[in-house]
Protein backbone atom coordinates (compact mmCIF):
# COMPACT_ATOMS: atom_id res chain seq x y z
CA UNK A 1 0.00 0.00 0.00
CA UNK A 2 3.01 2.23 0.53
CA UNK A 3 3.25 2.20 -3.22
CA UNK A 4 0.53 4.69 -4.10
CA UNK A 5 1.34 6.79 -1.00
CA UNK A 6 4.09 8.13 -2.45
CA UNK A 7 5.65 10.40 -5.38
CA UNK A 8 7.52 8.23 -7.82
CA UNK A 9 11.38 8.51 -7.73
CA UNK A 10 12.51 11.92 -9.75
CA UNK A 11 9.37 13.57 -9.35
CA UNK A 12 8.48 16.04 -6.84
CA UNK A 13 5.06 17.88 -5.25
CA UNK A 14 4.85 21.94 -5.52
CA UNK A 15 2.61 22.52 -2.37
CA UNK A 16 0.26 25.19 -2.25
CA UNK A 17 3.00 26.39 0.32
CA UNK A 18 5.74 26.40 -2.72
CA UNK A 19 3.86 27.28 -6.06
CA UNK A 20 4.07 30.85 -6.06
CA UNK A 21 8.04 30.45 -6.81
CA UNK A 22 6.85 28.48 -9.89
CA UNK A 23 4.40 31.03 -10.82
CA UNK A 24 7.00 33.98 -10.59
CA UNK A 25 9.29 32.42 -12.45
CA UNK A 26 6.95 31.39 -15.24
CA UNK A 27 5.16 34.57 -15.39
CA UNK A 28 8.40 36.45 -15.74
CA UNK A 29 9.96 34.25 -18.28
CA UNK A 30 6.19 34.62 -20.64
CA UNK A 31 5.89 38.16 -19.92
CA UNK A 32 9.61 38.90 -20.88
CA UNK A 33 9.34 36.79 -23.86
CA UNK A 34 5.74 38.51 -25.14
CA UNK A 35 7.53 42.09 -24.78
CA UNK A 36 10.07 40.56 -27.02
CA UNK A 37 7.53 39.66 -29.15
CA UNK A 38 7.15 35.78 -28.32
CA UNK A 39 4.10 34.01 -28.93
CA UNK A 40 3.31 30.57 -26.51
CA UNK A 41 2.64 27.52 -28.30
CA UNK A 42 1.48 24.60 -26.34
CA UNK A 43 2.57 21.19 -27.76
CA UNK A 44 1.48 17.44 -26.28
CA UNK A 45 3.16 15.66 -23.97
CA UNK A 46 3.98 12.88 -26.21
CA UNK A 47 5.07 12.41 -29.84
CA UNK A 48 6.06 9.86 -31.59
CA UNK A 49 9.52 8.50 -30.71
CA UNK A 50 11.02 9.51 -34.53
CA UNK A 51 10.57 12.59 -33.85
CA UNK A 52 12.88 12.83 -30.94
CA UNK A 53 15.60 10.35 -32.48
CA UNK A 54 15.48 12.88 -35.42
CA UNK A 55 15.51 16.23 -33.63
CA UNK A 56 17.73 15.53 -30.47
CA UNK A 57 20.12 13.16 -32.30
CA UNK A 58 19.64 9.22 -32.31
CA UNK A 59 23.32 8.53 -30.96
CA UNK A 60 22.60 11.33 -27.87
CA UNK A 61 22.46 10.20 -23.84
CA UNK A 62 19.11 11.81 -23.84
CA UNK A 63 17.88 9.27 -26.93
CA UNK A 64 19.92 6.25 -26.13
CA UNK A 65 19.13 6.08 -22.26
CA UNK A 66 16.57 8.74 -20.99
CA UNK A 67 13.67 8.51 -22.90
CA UNK A 68 10.24 7.60 -21.50
CA UNK A 69 9.08 5.07 -24.58
CA UNK A 70 5.92 3.07 -24.98
CA UNK A 71 3.83 1.32 -27.57
CA UNK A 72 0.55 2.31 -27.53
CA UNK A 73 -2.15 0.31 -28.44
CA UNK A 74 -2.11 0.91 -32.31
CA UNK A 75 1.52 -1.21 -31.74
CA UNK A 76 3.33 2.99 -32.56
CA UNK A 77 6.21 3.69 -30.59
CA UNK A 78 4.91 6.90 -28.24
CA UNK A 79 7.81 8.86 -25.59
CA UNK A 80 6.83 10.91 -23.18
CA UNK A 81 8.60 14.59 -24.55
CA UNK A 82 12.43 15.00 -23.17
CA UNK A 83 12.58 18.24 -24.10
CA UNK A 84 10.45 21.31 -25.82
CA UNK A 85 12.06 21.99 -29.17
CA UNK A 86 11.43 19.17 -31.27
CA UNK A 87 7.64 19.34 -30.89
CA UNK A 88 7.69 23.43 -31.08
CA UNK A 89 9.89 22.54 -34.64
CA UNK A 90 7.00 19.76 -35.43
CA UNK A 91 4.07 22.08 -34.75
CA UNK A 92 5.76 25.06 -36.75
CA UNK A 93 6.09 22.70 -39.86
CA UNK A 94 2.81 20.74 -39.35
CA UNK A 95 0.31 23.69 -38.96
CA UNK A 96 2.10 25.54 -41.50
CA UNK A 97 3.73 28.65 -39.51
CA UNK A 98 6.59 28.44 -41.94
CA UNK A 99 3.82 29.96 -44.10
CA UNK A 100 3.32 33.00 -42.37
CA UNK A 101 5.37 35.94 -42.01
CA UNK A 102 9.16 35.38 -40.67
CA UNK A 103 10.42 34.90 -38.47
CA UNK A 104 7.86 33.72 -36.15
CA UNK A 105 8.97 33.79 -32.72
CA UNK A 106 7.85 30.83 -30.12
CA UNK A 107 7.68 30.17 -26.29
CA UNK A 108 6.68 27.57 -24.33
CA UNK A 109 6.63 26.56 -21.22
CA UNK A 110 6.30 22.70 -20.81
CA UNK A 111 6.88 19.59 -18.91
CA UNK A 112 9.60 17.29 -20.02
CA UNK A 113 10.52 13.69 -18.52
CA UNK A 114 13.94 12.09 -18.58
CA UNK A 115 14.52 8.52 -17.19
CA UNK A 116 18.29 9.29 -15.46
CA UNK A 117 19.29 9.22 -12.24
CA UNK A 118 17.68 11.41 -10.12
CA UNK A 119 20.18 14.15 -8.21
CA UNK A 120 20.39 16.89 -6.95
CA UNK A 121 18.67 19.26 -8.53
CA UNK A 122 18.23 17.11 -11.23
CA UNK A 123 14.62 15.26 -11.57
CA UNK A 124 12.71 12.43 -14.06
CA UNK A 125 10.32 15.18 -14.66
CA UNK A 126 11.03 19.10 -14.95
CA UNK A 127 9.71 22.06 -16.37
CA UNK A 128 11.67 24.10 -19.26
CA UNK A 129 10.96 27.21 -20.30
CA UNK A 130 12.10 27.60 -24.37
CA UNK A 131 12.29 30.26 -27.02
CA UNK A 132 12.56 29.43 -30.60
CA UNK A 133 12.88 31.91 -33.62
CA UNK A 134 12.09 30.30 -37.01
CA UNK A 135 12.94 31.52 -40.30
CA UNK A 136 15.71 33.99 -38.66
CA UNK A 137 18.69 34.63 -40.83
CA UNK A 138 20.61 37.16 -39.44
CA UNK A 139 22.73 36.77 -36.34
CA UNK A 140 20.94 39.80 -34.71
CA UNK A 141 18.30 36.96 -33.60
CA UNK A 142 20.88 35.30 -31.32
CA UNK A 143 22.00 38.66 -29.97
CA UNK A 144 18.10 39.33 -29.46
CA UNK A 145 17.74 35.39 -27.65
CA UNK A 146 20.39 36.06 -25.56
CA UNK A 147 19.64 39.46 -24.35
CA UNK A 148 16.07 37.81 -23.70
CA UNK A 149 17.33 35.51 -21.31
CA UNK A 150 19.50 38.16 -19.32
CA UNK A 151 16.32 40.28 -19.05
CA UNK A 152 14.55 37.15 -17.54
CA UNK A 153 17.74 36.58 -15.16
CA UNK A 154 17.70 40.25 -14.53
CA UNK A 155 14.01 40.52 -13.37
CA UNK A 156 14.27 37.51 -11.36
CA UNK A 157 16.97 38.65 -9.53
CA UNK A 158 20.06 36.11 -10.57
CA UNK A 159 23.14 37.66 -9.76
CA UNK A 160 26.54 36.95 -10.71
CA UNK A 161 26.34 35.68 -14.11
CA UNK A 162 28.57 36.09 -16.86
CA UNK A 163 28.34 34.81 -20.99
CA UNK A 164 30.78 32.32 -22.62
CA UNK A 165 30.29 32.28 -26.93
CA UNK A 166 31.44 29.09 -28.23
CA UNK A 167 31.72 27.43 -31.51
CA UNK A 168 31.89 24.30 -33.19
CA UNK A 169 33.79 25.73 -36.02
CA UNK A 170 33.42 25.08 -39.48
CA UNK A 171 33.42 21.40 -41.29
CA UNK A 172 36.93 22.35 -42.33
CA UNK A 173 38.27 23.82 -39.24
CA UNK A 174 35.99 21.09 -37.21
CA UNK A 175 38.00 18.05 -38.21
Amino acid sequence: MALITKAIKGTKDVLPSEVYKNQYIESTCLTVAENFGYKEMRTPVFEHTELFQRGVGDTTDVVQKEMYTFDDKGGRSITLRPEGTAGAARSFLENGLSNEALPQKICYLTSCYRYEKPQAGRLREFHQFGIECFGATSPLADAEMIALAKQIFDELGVKDLHLELNSIGCPTCRA
